[in-house]
This record gives structure tokens, sequence and C-alpha cells, in this order.
């Protein structure tokens, strides 16, 4: 392993408690860097609720899975001051959510510039692809390698991703890592 590389044990063991286990969310919703929000769908599909927390913007990592028979879509947000981003993604092991790291964080970027702009991250349960979309927002755009960036949200938010996603922020890390060390010179 090179200075940079981080495993993906590594990154699993910063998720699970003494015990060794993970824990479910407890909430709905945390906000778990300012001014951007990781949650469930639950929350996703009560625009009062967005609206109390001060959402402009919801970023979607589960476009196109049904929960409870409603499906949050841009026309689910049509005239509620709400700007949607979907991503159809799956929480499974295989899946290259990474694809999307740049786009997802694009997506928050956009939110966050706008005077009083808060963004509503979420998936099924708020545990996997969303916080890992959360993730790679903060080490693209706040300079965190991974370590830090996913305590950085599991401080506020009991989260899962699973190890192909832990990986693939592993590789992201180690990628960032590298074009500093190239700039630094």
């Amino acid at each position: 392993m090179s200075e940079y590389e981080i495993s993906v044990q590594e990154l699993n063991d910063l998720l699970s408690n003494a015990s060794g286990f993970y824990s479910l969310p407890t909430q709905h919703c945390n906000e778990v860097f300012p001014r951007i929000y990781v949650g469930n769908a639950f929350v996703a599909k009560n625009v009062m609720r967005l609206q109390r927390l001060g959402v402009t913007h919801v970023l979607n990592a589960a476009e196109g899975k049904s929960f409870m028979h409603v499906n949050t879509n841009a026309e689910f947000y049509e005239g509620t001051g709400i700007t949607y981003h979907g991503i159809r993604a799956n929480d499974t092991e295989h899946f290259n959510l990474s694809k999307y790291f740049e786009e997802s964080t694009d997506f928050i970027e956009k939110a966050l510039a706008q005077k009083d702009g808060r963004v509503y991250v979420h998936c099924r349960e708020g545990y996997s692809r969303s916080p890992t979309l959360v993730i790679a927002y903060l080490m693209l755009r706040h300079n965190m390698d991974a370590k830090t960036a996913l305590s950085t949200v599991r401080q506020k938010r009991e989260i899962g991703p699973n190890d192909g996603f832990l990986r693939q922020l592993c590789q992201l890390s180690e990628k960032l890592a590298a074009e500093r060390k190239l700039k630094a010179k």
C-alpha cells in the first residue's frame, strides 16, 4: 500500500461501534455538514417538512425506486420551489456509483452557492448511496481524505455504505492525493 492508500477495512472500522456492529439511522434526516442534509425517502416525499428545513434542492440517489408507491422525481417537486436531480443508483457492491461523484458534487455545490441554499440528499434509507455521494462531495470540494469525510458525516448520522462504495471512495481518495502531490511539486 502506498502512503495514500486507505483500505475498505479502515473505513468500515470508522463506521462500526466498539462491538463491531453498524447501527441503523434513528432519525429520518440529519444535517451532516452545514446546509447539507442526508435522509430517507420518507422525508423526501414530505414537501412541507423539506420546506420547513429550508431545503431548496433535492438529490435523489435512488431515482426510479418506488417507495410506498410514490417515486419522487422532477414532476413531484414541480411548483414547490425545490430544484430536483435524480440518479438511478443501485445499492449493490458492484454498482459504479463513482461515475456520479462529479455530477452529484456539482449539484450540491450549485445548491450551496445560492443564498440560503440547502440540499437534501437521499436514497431509500439514507444509509448507503446518499451518504456516499455527500462523502465524495466533501472529498472533492473540501479537500478531505476519505477517512475525514466519512467521519464528518458519521458524526451526525448512522451510515453504512456498502463495501463497493467504500472501495470507490478509497480510489477517489488515492486519485485526489496523487493530484495534490503533483500540484505541490
